[in-house]
């Protein structure tokens, strides 16, 4: 091979690769090594979430076009490359919608959450076999939560949704 027939094929392997660790000049998760995929918000939105109580706050939980048609069809266990993003902000009262209702009860994002602002699921079998198939990762601004944060993440999901290939969030049609 000459040096562009290389060149080729390395971005070729290169464009193949899962987009599950992200790049290593961004900030990856401790023990399961995941990092923010560039360009998820504009993923589809596979359904909203609330947080009431001591959180306090409002969801939207993202997919991409793999974990989007694994929800569509009802596919469990979700197809390795599955990615789920769930990005939280505070809920915040509108006096401006709650004016044009006529009552107390509209809400809109706040400022950004401020436990995590935004959490993720990679799908990948082989890669975190130990962890249901599942690779997490929890980030503030952009870096990593803590190790000790991140040994909590498979626990919870194993212990509320197993049954559903570990994934608490429901497909909003």
């Amino acid at each position: 091979m000459n040096r562009f027939e290389y060149a080729a094929a390395a971005a070729s392997v290169l464009a193949l690769l899962p987009f599950t660790a992200g790049h290593a000049r961004e900030a990856a998760s401790p023990l399961y090594g995941v990092s923010i995929p560039a360009g998820y918000r504009q993923w589809q939105a596979i359904a909203p979430s609330e947080e009431r109580g001591n959180l306090n706050e409002m969801r939207i939980i993202f997919g991409n076009a793999t974990a989007m048609k694994a929800f569509e069809q009802g596919t469990r266990p979700f197809p390795d490359g599955s990615i789920i993003v769930k990005v939280g902000w505070k809920r915040t009262a509108s006096a401006r919608d709650d004016a044009a209702l006529g009552s107390h009860q509209a809400f809109v994002p706040g400022a950004r959450s401020s436990i995590a602002d935004v959490q993720m699921m990679v799908k990948d079998a082989r890669k975190y076999r130990a962890s249901g198939g599942w690779g997490f990762g929890k980030f503030e601004n952009g870096q990593p939560l803590s190790l000790a944060v991140h040994q909590t993440c498979f626990g919870c999901h194993a212990a509320f949704v197993r049954a559903n290939d570990f994934v608490f969030t429901r497909y909003a049609p």
